[in-house]
C-alpha cells in the first residue's frame, strides 16, 4: 500500500489537546491502568438500537456501527489513537496507478460459523451493498468501482417520491475480480488516491456465504469474523456477544462476554455507569458535565479525549421553510457556540470552523469564515434580506441527552433574530433516523459525523455529494460535485485534499449544513474495570480494556 501523509488525532492544537485529555483520572493512553483482569469477564457498554439489522452495508450509525465493528474485521482496522489504518485481514495491497488494486488477504481466517474467509467473501458483500435493489445504505462507498453505474441506479424522485428506480442492468461490478481463495482484484473507473483508506469501514467488510444462502436468516443471527460472536438481542434492551475465540487478529479481547445495554436517555446511562448497573459510557450527559460533576460521581475512573467528530444542524433542501440562504446564514451566525460550550458543556467542546473535525487529515483552518461567528448585527441583516417572519423548528431524539444545548441553540435564535424558535424532541434515535431517511423530518435536524477512516474525504464525499449515502438534507451543487469528483482522480493524497477543502468552502456559501462544534467525549466506567481507552471513533477500545478479578 502507498503510504500517504497522516495527520495523527492529536492534531488540534498541543497545549488545547493536553487540557482536554487531562480532565480525570487515566494513564498515557487515554484510560485508566490496571492489571491483566480475568479472561473470563464480562462488561456491558452504552448502546443505542440499532437502525438496520446487523448489515455492514447498511449500517452508518454510531448505534449499529459499534456492534458490527466487534462482529467483523476487514482489511484494514484503524488505530485506536492515531485512526491509522492498521493491517488486519490483508496481507498485501499493491497499486501502481491508484486505479487497479491487487489485494490478497491472510489465509486462515474463519467466520464465526467455522467457514473460512475467502476473496470471494468480501467480492460478494461488496456487490450485494452496491446493487441499489438490495437498499443498501452504504452503497455509494463503491461508486468509484467500475461498473457501480450499471448495478446502482437512483431513485428519480428521491426516496419519498413515488416513482420508483429504474432496474440495473447488471448485479455485479465489472471492476471485481476474484483471482483466487486469497486474492481479489479492483478496478476503479479512474484513479482514486483516498481508496485504501476506506478498507476498513462496515460496507467493506465481508460476509459469509450463509448470508447470501438466505439473509433474513441470517439476520436473527449474524455471524461474521470478527472478535466477537452473536448471542442473542432484544430489541430496545440489549445486544449480546460472546468472544470468539478462533479469532486470528493480533486485537483479541482480553475478556470473555460483551453486552450493549439500550437506554431510553443518556441520563439514565449516566446513573447507571455511577452506581455500577453499566460498565462503560462514551458520553456523559450535559447534566454530569455541569460543573465538572462527573469528575466527582466517577472520580478516579472517567476521562476526556478528543475523537474525529463534529456536531451540527442539517438543513432539509425539501422543506420550503428553508430555502433562503440568507436565512441560513442568520441562524448561523446567532447562534453564541461558546457561550453554549461553556455553560451547556462545561468548556469541553471546540467551536466549529468548518465542516472537518481538526483531527481529520486534510482540515484546513477557518473553512466557515464569518457565517460561524456569533454576530447579531450581521445575522439580522441576513435575517432581513431573507423576508423571513416565522417561527423554526429544532428537532433531534429525546434519549440522546441533546435537549440542553438544544434549547439554548433555540434561546439564542430567539433573543438574537426576534423569531419563533421550538426545540421539538421525537422519541427515540431509530425513530428519528425513519424520519430522516423517508425524508419527512420538517425543521432544522441534530446531525452529526464521526469519521469512518481518516481523511476529509469522509467528510466531504459521503455528507455533500448530490445523492450520496449521508446526504439526509438532500444538498445538490454541481459545482461542489465537479470539485469533489475532480479530488477523487487525483494522484496524490495531498493534491485531492486541496480539491476537497476548495469544495468546503463552497458551503460557506450555501449553508446546508450549519457547523457547531467540535467534539471531544467526556466517558466513564465501573470499579469492575481496568486498561480503559476510548478510541477515535469514540468508541471503547475493546482490544485493551479488562475486567477485573
Amino acid at each position: 500500500m502507498r503510504k500517504p501523509r497522516w495527520i495523527a488525532a492529536s492534531v488540534m492544537p498541543l497545549a488545547l489537546a493536553l487540557t482536554i485529555a487531562g480532565c480525570g483520572g487515566g494513564n498515557e493512553d487515554g484510560g485508566s491502568g490496571g492489571g491483566a483482569g480475568s479472561g473470563d469477564g464480562a462488561l456491558s457498554v452504552f448502546g443505542t438500537e440499532p437502525e438496520n439489522p446487523l448489515e455492514p452495508g447498511n449500517t452508518n450509525e454510531a448505534g449499529g456501527s459499534k456492534v458490527v465493528r466487534a462482529l467483523f474485521t476487514g482489511l484494514y482496522r484503524y488505530d485506536a489513537v492515531t485512526g491509522k489504518p492498521i493491517e488486519a485481514m490483508v496481507e498485501k495491497l499493491e497499486t501502481t496507478d491508484s486505479k487497479v488494486f491487487t489485494i490478497k488477504i491472510k489465509s486462515g481466517w474463519k467466520f464465526h460459523d467455522g467457514t473460512d474467509v475467502k476473496a470471494k467473501n468480501f467480492v460478494d458483500a461488496w456487490n450485494y451493498t452496491a446493487y441499489s435493489p438490495n437498499g443498501q445504505q452504504n452503497g455509494s462507498f463503491f461508486e468509484q468501482v467500475q461498473g457501480y453505474k450499471d448495478v446502482h441506479t437512483d431513485d428519480p424522485d428521491g426516496t419519498a417520491g413515488p416513482q420508483k428506480a429504474p432496474e440495473p442492468t447488471a448485479k455485479e461490478m465489472s471492476g471485481l475480480k476474484v483471482v483466487d481463495d486469497t486474492t481479489f482484484e479492483v478496478t476503479l473507473s479512474a484513479p482514486f488516491a483516498v481508496f485504501p483508506l476506506k478498507l476498513g469501514y462496515n460496507p467493506f467488510m465481508p460476509l459469509p456465504d450463509s448470508f447470501f444462502a438466505d439473509p433474513k436468516t441470517w439476520e436473527a443471527n449474524p455471524v461474521g469474523n470478527g472478535p466477537f460472536q452473536f448471542v442473542s438481542r432484544q430489541p430496545n434492551s440489549h445486544i449480546t456477544l460472546t468472544r470468539f475465540d478462533g479469532y486470528k487478529g493480533d486485537d483479541a479481547p482480553k475478556f470473555k462476554d460483551l453486552t450493549f445495554k439500550i437506554f431510553q436517555t443518556n441520563e439514565a446511562a449516566y446513573t447507571a455507569v455511577v452506581s455500577g448497573e453499566l460498565d462503560f459510557l462514551d458520553t456523559v450527559p450535559p447534566s454530569g458535565l455541569a460543573g465538572g460533576k462527573y469528575k466527582q460521581d466517577l472520580e478516579g475512573r472517567n476521562n476526556s479525549v478528543p475523537y474525529m467528530g463534529n456536531q451540527t444542524l442539517t438543513v432539509p433542501s425539501y422543506d420550503p421553510t428553508y430555502q433562503s440562504t440568507d436565512l441560513r446564514k442568520a441562524i448561523s451566525m446567532s447562534i453564541n457556540r461558546q457561550e453554549i460550550i461553556d455553560k451547556i458543556f462545561d468548556g469541553t467542546r471546540i467551536p466549529a470552523d468548518g465542516w472537518v473535525n481538526p483531527a481529520v487529515p486534510g482540515y484546513a483552518k477557518d473553512q466557515c469564515g464569518e457565517v460561524c461567528t456569533f454576530n447579531p448585527t450581521k445575522a439580522k441583516e441576513y435575517l432581513a434580506k431573507s423576508g423571513f417572519t416565522g417561527s423554526i423548528s429544532l428537532k433531534t431524539n429525546a434519549d440522546g441527552g441533546h435537549k440542553d444545548w438544544m434549547t439554548a441553540v433555540c434561546n439564542n435564535v430567539i433573543n438574537t433574530l426576534g423569531i419563533g424558535c421550538t426545540y421539538d424532541p421525537i422519541p427515540t434515535f431509530a425513530e428519528t433516523r425513519q424520519q430522516i431517511n423517508s425524508r419527512q423530518i420538517r425543521g432544522l435536524f441534530r446531525s452529526g459525523w464521526i469519521a469512518d477512516y481518516p481523511s476529509i474525504e469522509n467528510f466531504i464525499n459521503q455528507l455533500y455529494r448530490t445523492g450520496a449515502s449521508a446526504n439526509d438534507g438532500e444538498y445538490s451543487n454541481p459545482k461542489f460535485d465537479e470539485l469533489a469528483a475532480r479530488a477523487d482522480a487525483s494522484l496524490s493524497v495531498d493534491e485531492a485534499n486541496k480539491l476537497y477543502q476548495e469544495a468546503e468552502r463552497l458551503l460557506a456559501e450555501d449553508m446546508p449544513v450549519i457547523p457547531l462544534w467540535n467534539q471531544t467525549s467526556q466517558y466513564g466506567w465501573s470499579e469492575r474495570l481496568d486498561n480503559v481507552r476510548l478510541t477515535t471513533l469514540r468508541e471503547l477500545d475493546l482490544s485493551t480494556v479488562t475486567v477485573k478479578n
